[in-house]
């Protein structure tokens, strides 16, 4: 599966189409794999990588591809989404023809709140039509990687496709968590099946399927008409998965896979679904390695955001039993280790660690107080909680299963909620 001659991936050609494209961020998600990680926030406003937000990736890859023509369309728990885009992204000249623009979910069309992907979208067609887009490029807000849309719009003009679908290989036991594609040696689409229990797996390996990276590439006048068409089928789910793409593939449209590969190696590209808890905190963890495959140090290609202006971080006291440190760790600014021992871990904005505490492979985030004599192993503590001097977390499974949530792997959830209700059933 080879990637564009040279001619569609010079900086011209790619230019001159990603000018002419709409992105069109899915961003209503409710997360609920995510369990109470998301009571308060969509998925994609969940922070991430101990400065950014999850949606900070794919509004990079748009700006860091030369698409300046962003529409986000949000429907729960928005308000934190709002204003991080409002604050962050608010950079783009309007005047350029540049936005980044949030658009609630508004009724457009009806009674009706958004059904499913594709009725988001077609509720918003005007909208989308008023850009006069020649492609669209429909994404999800919720992954963390890396992307260049450039090439994959240019290698939609080169095939002539109605439809281009981005494509990783996933092991073959997730099936139930992706759309899974089935498509010939050339990389026409001949199936989608969204979630299936059985699989088509790719030839001559039985462990692995292409699955959908949840990124359309669309023709502007198909993309309205496929839209219509769904939104009067009442036996539809509204979904882009379950019902617009076979129904595309069933009608013998031109829909092409996209395989996410180096341009150099044609290895596949760092790309994760942190759609639970045990993918999220690993996700994070992975971060803290000596090379993780995800390099947010890239200088060639930023993960731009917003973040409150935030002093060093900052390590005290050194006493034997009292000594501020931090081993294979990401402090981020405005966190201060006051006499305690951060191992493996990723701390978020201001964050405070009080003495004779241990924390070890864990995802601490913004604004959260750790107190003294504390020992945290292998948890997720959410936003702005304060952890009470001597708790144990991560040490007893059953004592952390009967306060918090406990995953499959073990992570330990903790949110403010969790710790409010601790305290009011203590005698």
């Amino acid at each position: 599966m080879s990637r564009q001659p040279a001619r569609a991936s010079s900086g011209r050609y790619v230019s001159r189409l990603t000018g002419g494209t709409l992105a069109v961020i899915m961003a209503g998600g409710r997360g609920e794999r995510l369990r109470d990680l998301t009571l308060n926030r969509c998925k994609p406003a969940t922070p991430f990588g101990g400065k950014f937000r999850i949606i900070d990736f794919v509004l990079s890859n748009c700006v860091n591809s030369g698409i300046r023509q962003i529409s986000i369309l949000t429907q729960y728990k928005a308000q934190s989404l709002i204003q991080h885009v409002q604050h962050g992204w608010s950079y783009l000249r309007g005047e350029f023809g540049e936005f980044v623009e949030v658009v609630p979910a508004q009724q457009q069309l009806g009674a009706a709140w958004y059904r499913g992907t594709a009725d988001a979208v077609h509720q918003n067609i005007p909208l989308i039509l008023g850009h006069r887009p020649k492609h669209v490029l429909v994404l999800a807000g919720d992954h963390i990687y890396k992307m260049d849309y450039g090439p994959m719009i240019a290698y939609h003009v080169e095939k002539g496709a109605d439809i281009t679908v981005g494509v990783v290989e996933v092991p073959a036991r997730e099936s139930r968590n992706f759309g899974v594609l089935t498509a010939t040696e050339w990389n026409r689409v001949t199936r989608f099946s969204e979630k299936p229990a059985t699989p088509d797996v790719l030839p001559g390996r039985p462990n692995a399927i292409l699955a959908s990276m949840g990124i359309y590439v669309f023709n502007t006048p198909l993309l309205e008409s496929l839209l219509a068409d769904d939104a009067v089928d009442a036996a539809s789910s509204h979904d882009f998965g379950k019902n617009v793409l076979p129904e595309a593939i069933a009608s013998d449209r031109q829909v092409f896979a996209y395989p996410f590969q180096d341009v150099k190696t044609r290895a596949q590209s760092y790309w994760r679904d942190v759609g639970t808890l045990d993918a999220y905190y690993d996700a994070n963890l992975e971060l803290v390695h000596v090379r993780p495959e995800l390099n947010i140090y890239d200088e060639d290609w930023p993960i731009w955001t917003y973040q409150v202006q935030q002093p060093p971080a900052k390590f005290i006291l050194d006493e034997d039993g009292r000594r501020g440190m931090a081993i294979n760790s990401m402090v981020s600014g405005g966190c201060i280790i006051s006499g305690a021992v951060v191992r493996e871990s990723l701390l978020f904005s201001d964050v405070r660690v009080e003495e004779r505490t241990s924390i070890q492979r864990s995802v601490i985030l913004p604004h959260a107080e750790i107190g003294r004599g504390c020992t945290i192993n292998g948890a997720i503590v959410d936003e702005g909680c304060e952890i009470p001097d001597g708790s144990q977390i991560g040490v007893d499974r059953e004592e952390d299963a009967r306060r918090f949530h406990v995953t499959g792997n073990g992570v330990v959830l903790v949110t403010p909620e969790m710790l409010r209700g601790a305290r009011a059933g203590e005698p």
